[in-house]
């Protein structure tokens, strides 16, 4: 453990702060979606992710990629969508293997009622507590995150898609 690089008082400070804000920030947005239109945040960001792709559907690899999903939490997802009427999942005409997800008009319903409570919590919790300045560091200080971290889960998400694929 001598090369553990412990964190100092003021890194332990804010990592504690940063993690409290973001899983307050995260159960906020979730029951504020839950309350005001009955369906999970990994729910709204499938049908975001599809009102915004050309034709309104994605093969459901490009969704989990996009939806930052594994493809059995997303292929679970997208069933309850499927059953509540707002997905449509077809067979991919050229790899019998692979499948698209389409956005229902009933979906794309369910996106436009729950897309205004959603975006007014978003800016309420979030943009409205920074300034400008505070706004432009936060987005450059979540790149370098990502950025670091994308190639370590990406790797992750394949060994997991791996282990799911051999059972």
């Amino acid at each position: 453990m001598e090369d553990t690089r412990w964190l100092t008082d003021e890194e332990q400070r804010v990592w504690r702060e940063f993690s409290a804000a973001t899983s307050m920030l995260r159960a906020h947005l979730e029951g504020q979606l839950q309350h005001d239109s009955g369906m999970p945040h990994t729910y709204y960001e499938v049908l975001v992710r599809l009102s915004e792709s050309p034709d309104r559907m994605l093969r459901m690899s490009e969704l989990a990629e996009a939806s930052q999903s594994s493809r059995s939490r997303l292929s679970h997802a997208v069933a309850r969508l499927e059953a509540n009427g707002w997905v449509r999942r077809e067979a991919c005409p050229t790899d019998k293997r692979g499948a698209w997800a389409r956005l229902t008009p009933e979906g794309l319903a369910a996106l436009e009622q729950a897309a205004p409570g959603h975006v007014e919590a978003v800016r309420e919790s979030l943009f409205d507590v920074l300034t400008p300045e505070q706004i432009e560091m936060l987005g450059e200080i979540s790149r370098a995150i990502r950025n670091k971290l994308a190639p370590r889960c990406a790797a992750a998400k394949a060994a997991e898609e791996q282990a799911s694929e051999a059972h």
